[in-house]
């Protein structure tokens, strides 16, 4: 079986038709890019069969596959791992990419992308023996405030404000480096899928349509099933 994940999709035949509507004879063969693989519930809901992974710099899913399986052809694999389908929303952006992205977001005003203020999280604040009384990273108000009896000190405290400011930049670089964290599948799993897939990706009998388990022809085909 090939492991690039194109090459896996079956085939469909549709008539050709001039520019007036009018059939021809002749069948023009195509991908069936309708197909979508996917890993089987049973893996997929088992952490165990995943490593997790940190994308590096500008890397793409055929970079990943490369270092991970030693293979470029395995970048489906990766992305199915993760259940991506939109790489341009669901991967994270190129450094270019991501400038680029960024100032069309912000209609190329640097400065409410570098200081406008996202939203307001909270300091961690701790007493005087260590244990924390308000956790940190929580989105507050601006002018949020934090009072406790210190038992210790035996004295009542406040904190104003513990509220600090993220802004636009980091909020959206927050999202972005997100998306380096990953699971991919373990290697030896590899066999596995590639016989699910090789099995998913066949048409079923009983279909007028269908001429092979990799090709069906039709005018108006239904290509999912």
């Amino acid at each position: 079986m090939s492991q690039n994940y194109f090459e896996q999709l079956p085939d469909f035949e549709y008539v050709n038709r001039t520019d007036d509507g009018k059939l021809i004879s002749d069948y023009t063969k195509v991908k069936n890019l309708f197909m979508r693989g996917k890993l089987r519930e049973d893996i997929f809901q088992d952490t165990t069969t995943f490593e997790k992974y940190s994308i590096e710099g500008d890397d793409r899913p055929d970079n990943v596959a490369e270092k991970f399986y030693g293979t470029a052809s395995y970048d489906w694999i990766v992305l199915l791992s993760n259940n991506i389908i939109n790489i341009y929303e669901e991967w994270p952006l190129p450094q270019a990419g991501w400038d680029a992205y960024l100032l069309e977001k912000y209609d190329n005003d640097y400065d409410t992308l570098y200081n406008g203020v996202h939203h307001y999280e909270s300091n961690e604040v701790v007493n005087s023996k260590g244990v924390v009384i308000f956790p940190g990273g929580v989105r507050v108000g601006a002018a949020q405030s934090v009072s406790y009896f210190d038992q210790a000190a035996n004295q009542q405290t406040t904190v104003n404000p513990v509220s600090k400011a993220i802004t636009n930049y980091e909020y959206e670089n927050r999202i972005n480096d997100d998306k380096r964290n990953i699971f991919l599948l373990k290697p030896i799993y590899i066999p596995v899928i590639r016989d699910d897939m090789e099995i998913m990706m066949r048409y079923k009998k009983g279909s007028t349509q269908y001429v092979s388990k990799s090709l069906k022809r039709a005018e108006n085909i239904r290509l999912y099933e």
